[in-house]
């Protein structure tokens, strides 16, 4: 999927000024409603950080969405979009105190955590709340993997939500993530176990959780093919029903990049085709945006976008390049990519699936060049 703009909308939207990232709210809905549809029954946080335009959020709210807030400016927003706070889960593991008391003076009431230190700032600054322990898991298979920065052993998991009960807290559930673009349905399994382990475990303690938060990591196509989103939810909702037996979980999942990266496309204009040497086959193809214009995943060439150009001809390859003066701001030279061999200076390249984690990602003022710029489709 793609924006579904035609030339006259996209002309109106300003798009002689690149680059330009250009969001189709109701490619953003659509894919709400189909892994709503897959994931029957499971609550569906669109993961806010991904994309957090003001319309794309009121449309999912209007669809039924709830909402994964990483700090005081995605609550703000979810809450001027509609959204009500009990549909607002904090996930971020990682909070400064005051932005604990902001969210629950705001009325949030779900949290995350993975460490004593968090548990004590959620006890001080949200009495009573609900939270949910972040255990690691595995991004094997994951195309942009998250490493140990999050999440703890399930032993500790297991203690510290004996603690938050002790201290007054709601221990809902546990929380986990196998990595954004995940390739392999079958890679939330070992997590839904440890999950399991756990809740049999507090069980035992006289402590019933409820909640299995089985995080984001939805893949989407890009240059190659992705397994159906009914692969994925058949999958855990088959390991679900392994490791669970009959008494499951309350299920979340908090997909950002499946919901927003085929709403969007980036406009980029080639500001020069150069080779290095006489002899050099690929051209160096520098565009108007790069890793520090909102193209971070570009890094090590793990998200390798779709590109697609006006021009018809013979082709032949290219490596990929930002404009700015920094040696690592180079988006694929390893990856085959192959472009017009007519391709000139001054000519506009669409950059399609980059809804995701894109204008959020850009650079406020590195080279003196402005952050990437939004237009929304009505």
């Amino acid at each position: 999927m793609t924006v579904t703009a035609d030339a006259g909308q996209l002309l109106q939207a300003g798009l002689d000024q690149t680059p330009c990232l250009v969001i189709d709210v109701d490619v953003a809905r659509a894919q709400y409603e189909r892994i709503a549809a897959a994931f029957a029954g499971a609550g569906v946080h669109y993961a806010v950080k991904a994309n957090p335009e003001p319309p794309l959020l009121r449309a999912l709210v209007a669809a039924g969405c709830q909402f994964d807030v990483a700090g005081r400016a995605e609550i703000d927003l979810c809450l001027a979009a509609g959204a009500s706070p009990a549909d607002l889960s904090y996930g971020h593991p990682i909070k400064k105190s005051e932005d604990i008391a902001y969210a629950y003076a705001r009325g949030v009431r779900m949290f995350a955590f993975d460490s004593e230190g968090e548990l004590d700032k959620i006890v001080q600054h949200a009495p009573g709340s609900s939270v949910l322990c972040r255990v690691l898991a595995s991004s094997d298979g994951a195309r942009w993997p998250l490493s140990r920065k999050f999440g703890c052993v399930p032993e500790m998991a297991a203690e510290l939500m004996k603690v938050a009960a002790l201290r007054g807290l709601d221990p809902a559930g546990i929380a986990f993530h196998v990595g954004s673009q995940q390739l392999h349905p079958d890679r939330w399994e070992p997590s839904i176990a440890t999950a399991a382990w756990i809740f049999k475990v507090l069980e035992q303690s006289g402590i019933t959780l409820r909640i299995l938060n089985a995080g984001g990591g939805f893949p989407v196509p890009y240059r190659t093919p992705v397994a159906p989103i009914a692969d994925f939810a058949d999958s855990i909702y088959a390991a679900l029903g392994r490791h669970f037996g009959h008494r499951l979980p309350s299920l979340m999942i908090e997909p950002g990049r499946y919901i927003a990266a085929p709403a969007g496309v980036l406009h980029t204009q080639v500001v020069l085709v150069a080779k290095k040497s006489y002899d050099d086959e690929p051209r160096w193809v520098y565009l108007d945006v790069g890793r520090f214009g909102g193209l971070a995943e570009t890094e090590d060439e793990a998200i390798q976008y779709e590109l697609s150009t006006t021009r018809g001809g013979p082709a032949g390859p290219v490596i990929l390049a930002g404009p700015t003066c920094d040696s690592v701001d180079i988006l694929y030279q390893h990856a085959p990519y192959d472009l017009p061999l007519d391709l000139a200076a001054g000519e506009v390249i669409r950059i399609l699936g980059a809804g995701a984690y894109t204008a959020t990602y850009s650079s406020v003022g590195f080279n003196g060049l402005p952050p990437l710029r939004t237009v929304v489709l009505p």
